[in-house]
């Protein structure tokens, strides 16, 4: 079989693009106290990207239907270019980064949905899954580059050479992805006078259900993703080893999980190609449910659980997004692809952005005094909001799951 540029190529971008995602998760127990933010005020920033993220996709989502997924994913990479190294250069306090880090999620989220469009443009569906898992897969991978660089340098230069050199990702992805796309058409798919979004979408139950499990799985995975790392910090801080230490140790733990993720979702995206969409979405859903409920109350247990339980969560959180990406896909007629895909990022990150703001709030309520003072000693009770939403997930695959089989039965 001949090695797939093309693929390679939109795959490279996408961790390169990644890099910035995390940036800020990774130097949070730092920021916190330089910046002296309390937890809300911390997981506000976070919530500024993805609220920033989940408007602007669902804008370039529409617009990708009406001129095509590739100049939009082509000019969403040199904004978010820009934005990243002005959010690198120029973020020294609470309301620059809020700002800022809005920005860098407003701009590159042209980046996500387009990519799936490309893919699903351009595979079948019996590799469709496959596809999308190395698409998904990738992030993960820029993300744990992002977290082992972090852990690297936080100690040496401090964040803000961290945020340089991470915020270069989305320079580099800008210059790969030209390069990569430049014999790819630009194509679309008319819509025929009878169909209506109302149909297509809004009325097409298998996709609600898709959208809907996709909003309580994102809640769940941006607000892990999120405080994973402070979580870390304080497990590592409540016994002894110093701030700084604690920050990097946390990131390079931290990066383990991005690249445990990193092979759910290829080998996930894979396995629901043999297998089909259903049994791979409810196992990992249920899965990730029980970890949601478990890790928070084991911050002060070994370090050898606690991390072997974070890897299992980091697989099962991670793991459904490239099959409830590639089953819309299949579920809605390709000249709706991009408003469907728009719905689902303006609930989806809306309640993305949402999580880790009820978490950090909620952290705050079970640590009393100790708002912009890590290491917090509670963190059950966060990790259960994440919990709620990992049940909403269950029952959206279950639902999903006896309309395909009603679907199979016809």
């Amino acid at each position: 079989m001949r090695f797939d540029w093309w693929l390679a190529g939109i795959c490279a971008t996408k961790a390169l693009g990644g890099m910035v995602f995390v940036t800020y998760a990774a130097a949070l127990p730092v920021l916190q106290q330089e910046w002296r933010m309390s937890a809300a005020a911390a997981g506000s920033i976070a919530s500024g990207w993805q609220i920033g993220y989940a408007v602007s996709m669902v804008t370039l989502s529409w617009l990708a239907d009406r001129v095509g997924a590739k100049p939009v994913y082509l000019w969403s990479s040199v904004v978010g270019a820009v934005f990243s190294l002005a959010f690198a250069l120029l973020a020294r306090g609470y309301l620059s980064g809020l700002i800022l880090y809005t920005l860098v999620g407003v701009s590159l989220a042209g980046t996500y949905t387009t990519g799936l469009m490309l893919l699903s443009e351009r595979y079948p569906r019996n590799r469709r899954g496959m596809a999308s898992g190395l698409f998904v897969a990738s992030t993960s991978f820029g993300f744990a580059l992002s977290l082992i660089l972090s852990g690297i340098i936080m100690p040496l230069g401090g964040y803000r050479l961290a945020f340089l050199v991470t915020g270069s990702g989305p320079l580099i992805a800008a210059i790969v992805i030209w390069i990569t796309l430049a014999n790819t058409p630009a194509s679309i798919t008319p819509r025929r006078k009878e169909q209506k979004f109302t149909k297509e979408v809004l009325g097409n139950k298998p996709a609600m259900l898709l959208i809907s499990g996709y909003t309580c799985h994102n809640w769940e995975l941006q607000g892990m993703r999120s405080w994973i790392p402070a979580f870390l910090f304080s497990a590592l801080a409540l016994r002894g080893v110093d701030p700084l230490n604690a920050a990097g140790f946390g990131a390079y733990i931290t990066a383990g999980f991005h690249l445990t993720a990193l092979s759910a979702s290829f080998t996930m995206g894979a396995l629901s190609d043999r297998l089909g969409r259903v049994r791979v979405l409810l196992t990992l859903a249920a899965v990730s449910t029980i970890c949601s409920f478990v890790l928070g109350w084991t911050v002060v247990w070994p370090m050898l659980p606690v991390i072997a339980i974070g890897l299992i969560y980091a697989f099962s959180t991670l793991g459904d997004s490239p099959v409830l990406s590639t089953a819309l896909t299949e579920a809605v007629a390709p000249s709706y692809l991009g408003a469907a895909f728009g719905l689902r990022s303006l609930i989806g990150f809306g309640a993305g952005a949402l999580a880790p703001l009820v978490f950090g709030t909620v952290l705050d309520w079970a640590n009393p005094g100790k708002a912009g003072d890590a290491p917090y000693a509670s963190w059950g009770w966060a990790f259960s909001t994440l919990g709620v939403a990992g049940l909403g997930a269950v029952w959206a695959a279950y639902r999903f799951a006896g309309i395909k089989k009603d679907s199979d039965a016809v």
